[in-house]
């Protein structure tokens, strides 16, 4: 459908089945144009397109209530005006909207949606990158001579993913990554918004400082507790001040909301190093005691440590997140010794921050570990003096054993005793992977 060949030194040549032009590179410094796409109700808008009968109806995409995953992931434009939101309960969602329709999610027909409106976008730019499986960013600063500014360039992206591909997008136009997302976000759907660079303080400064990609739920509330509200508030700020406050990741948001955000958009062929990996599960049932949480965390570590293995890294630490029978949910992490692929090492070190933090006021509803900080296994290690370097070694040589007993005879030939038991599983576990997206969040 498209060929893209590769820029020089010099000169960038795009070739596709309509036209043939080049750009120069260097030879001129253009002012950035950055689009945020965002496809408006993605799994619920693929699942009415893929069934007419639900159109005109109201429509959730929710989890499976059996294995206690009933709540709404996605929702359309009816269901959303009646107040649905994702993340409610079923029950709850119902309660808002008593015709609610709801439907199972088809994780592939998603991703052909997905690549489809990508096709699209390459029409236009290499510069996409994507920012989950429903939005990206592109860069199309080098192509406004062929197809004009940014806002007639969205406008054409827009009509194009309409028409070719059956969806609705709202795009962000701006001169960073971070605007652009704010603008697809401000008006929704099938909408464009523009944030010039020269007006920005003034379309944007007055909006919640939650509504800046970086600032979540925890954020918000420490800087509320500092009366900082807005994202003008946050940009007037010492960024010295929100460096005690937050972190690095202070310094990130002044620089944000200052329209100092400098991230390149990424070509299409890149591949972004996988900063962390993890899995988690929602349990059938409420873990009671510590015994349970240790299975369940071991259980896991053994798929996060194959997948470790499979691509030759390694854990430098582990994340926890615990989500209590209120729904409520802590995340703690901590650094390792000695950075390791090992699931018995990386369960120790979860179980560990588990008991450390959680009081057992309430039982356990779902648990999630991630293994952080990855590094290359060809990277040598320093070896330290208070570790048992040949019992790491061993206990290594025991799981490269049973990786290998796993691969020729099956996942569940061999595995860990106390792990024959109930663990409150569910029959499938959600896999997360997370991928870096050059944000702080």
């Amino acid at each position: 459908m498209y060929n893209i060949i590769k820029h020089t030194s010099y000169l960038r040549i795009y070739i596709t089945t309509n036209f043939v032009f080049c750009q120069e590179v260097g030879a001129k410094k253009l002012q950035k144009v950055i689009l945020h796409s965002d496809l408006n109700n993605f799994y619920a808008s693929v699942e009415c397109l893929n069934n007419p009968a639900l159109r005109n109806k109201y429509v959730a995409v929710c989890g499976n209530e059996e294995e206690r995953h009933g709540i709404v992931l996605a929702k359309n434009q009816l269901a959303k005006m009646k107040g649905v939101k994702t993340g409610d309960v079923i029950w709850e969602a119902k309660q808002k909207c008593p015709e609610l329709v709801i439907v199972p999610p088809h994780y592939d027909e998603y991703m052909k949606y997905s690549k489809l409106t990508k096709e699209v976008y390459y029409n236009y730019t290499d510069l996409i990158e994507p920012f989950g499986m429903d939005e990206c960013w592109l860069d199309v600063s080098g192509s406004q001579g062929l197809f004009g500014n940014g806002y007639e360039i969205a406008s054409q992206i827009k009509e194009k993913v309409k028409h070719e591909v059956g969806l609705t997008v709202s795009i962000g136009v701006s001169f960073n990554k971070i605007f652009a997302k704010l603008g697809s976000d401000m008006k929704k759907p099938d909408a464009i918004t523009c944030i010039k660079q020269e007006t920005f303080k003034g379309q944007i400064w007055e909006l919640p400082a939650s509504d800046l990609l970086g600032v979540g739920r925890a954020t918000t509330k420490k800087l509320e507790s500092r009366c900082i509200r807005t994202i003008g508030d946050l940009a007037k700020c010492p960024p010295d001040y929100l460096k005690r406050m937050l972190g690095v990741n202070g310094v990130a948001l002044w620089k944000y909301a200052n329209g100092l955000d400098a991230s390149p958009v990424q070509s299409f062929d890149y591949k972004a190093p996988i900063k962390s990996m993890g899995h988690g599960i929602t349990c059938v049932s409420d873990l009671i005691n510590s015994n349970e949480v240790w299975c369940v965390m071991l259980e896991l570590t053994q798929d996060i440590s194959h997948k470790l293995r499979v691509n030759n890294l390694l854990a430098g630490g582990v994340a926890i997140s615990i989500k209590d029978d209120t729904l409520y949910t802590k995340v703690y992490q901590c650094q390792f010794d000695y950075a390791t692929h090992n699931s018995m090492d990386i369960a120790k070190g979860a179980f560990s921050l588990f008991e450390h933090n959680f009081n057992w006021s309430r039982t356990v509803r779902a648990v999630c570990v991630r293994a952080i900080n990855l590094v290359s296994d060809k990277i040598p290690q320093q070896i330290s003096l208070f570790n048992d370097t040949a019992a790491i070694e061993k206990r290594d040589k025991v799981e490269t054993a049973m990786e290998s007993i796993r691969e020729r005879y099956g996942k569940t030939s061999i595995t860990y005793a106390c792990l024959m038991g109930d663990l409150k599983m569910p029959k499938t576990k959600d896999v997360e992977l997370i991928m870096p997206t050059g944000m702080v969040k």
